[in-house]
């Protein structure tokens, strides 16, 4: 017998081979679909088809049911927010007012000392031409003592250190105010006008005369009324030349107060107690309220003898 000639070639047997590899059959038929239906998507189409409809329409059912809660969820979280950059906010502009406040009543308290500086600036000016030998240091008003009416007192920040003595008169750019009645190192106590009583012993009386009438004119502050407000000038000649209206200021005479220092105006003229004198009821130049600054009249320290000391 001769040689048997092969049913089928070769590469038709390693063909069938390959065919009948399940895996590699599936995966060829799925890469077929999927180029089929991508050239079948992509084409120039108007109409959808009812899968990619139904797909679509899905989705966005699907994106409404959760886009509503997260909107309202986001508005939410950025209400807090705003909610939390408003009362930051609200805080600094509640600093910025205070701030506003504070900074507005030290720029009153600078302006009214200010005011103050410069209307002593003007008095002291005044009394240079007056050709006064005193000089006149400003002291600071660090305490009011007027719970009694008869012992009214206040304090300053000038003492023996600033060469502040007793007996040294304070004043006001309006007028005389009193006088040290208790000097310390650093400050001292200053004894009110309004404590001048005549019956009182030891109240020391102010002899005055009237301004532009020194030689004519003569009299001895000695009280001071509460209920009316007035002094009462006394031991007025009966032909002295005192008269309502005229400036009552210091005579110098007596030791106690130099002379040409406001007291205060006439503002009325009686007759005496026993018809050889009058009496003048005296309106106080000094307001006695609302002091800031005062001034201390440094006067020539005097010796026993009277004469200015070296």
């Amino acid at each position: 017998m001769g040689e048997q000639v092969p049913l089928y070639d070769e590469k038709v047997l390693t063909l069938f081979k390959l065919l009948g590899n399940k895996r590699l059959f599936i995966m060829l038929f799925g890469l077929i679909l999927f180029i089929a239906l991508m050239g079948f998507t992509l084409g120039g189409r108007l109409n959808l088809s009812w899968p990619e409809k139904f797909v679509h329409d899905t989705v966005t059912f699907v994106q409404q049911i959760f886009y509503k809660p997260a909107a309202y969820v986001s508005e939410f979280i950025e209400d807090v927010s705003n909610l939390k950059d408003v009362h930051e906010e609200n805080e600094r502009l509640k600093i910025a007012v205070a701030q506003y406040t504070r900074d507005k009543a030290h720029y009153n308290a600078i302006q009214a000392q200010n005011e103050s500086l410069m209307e002593a600036l003007k008095f002291t000016e005044r009394q240079k031409k007056l050709n006064l030998p005193y000089e006149y240091r400003i002291a600071q008003v660090t305490s009011i003592n007027v719970a009694d009416p008869f012992n009214q007192t206040i304090n300053v920040n000038l003492g023996s250190k600033n060469g502040v003595r007793q007996g040294m008169p304070v004043i006001s750019v309006e007028g005389v105010v009193g006088m040290i009645s208790r000097v310390y190192e650093f400050s001292s106590t200053v004894q009110l006008l309004t404590n001048l009583d005549d019956k009182d012993p030891s109240s020391r009386p102010i002899s005055a005369t009237i301004m532009g009438k020194e030689k004519k004119s003569f009299g001895m502050i000695e009280s001071y009324d509460h209920s009316s407000g007035t002094f009462s000038m006394t031991r007025i000649e009966e032909d002295d030349e005192i008269a309502e209206g005229d400036t009552v200021v210091s005579s110098g005479e007596g030791g106690i107060f130099p002379k040409g220092l406001i007291l205060g105006t006439v503002i009325s003229i009686n007759i005496g107690e026993f018809g050889l004198t009058r009496t003048a009821t005296v309106q106080p130049a000094a307001t006695y309220r609302d002091w800031r600054e005062l001034f201390i009249v440094i006067t020539p320290d005097l010796n026993e003898t009277g004469k200015e000391a070296k």
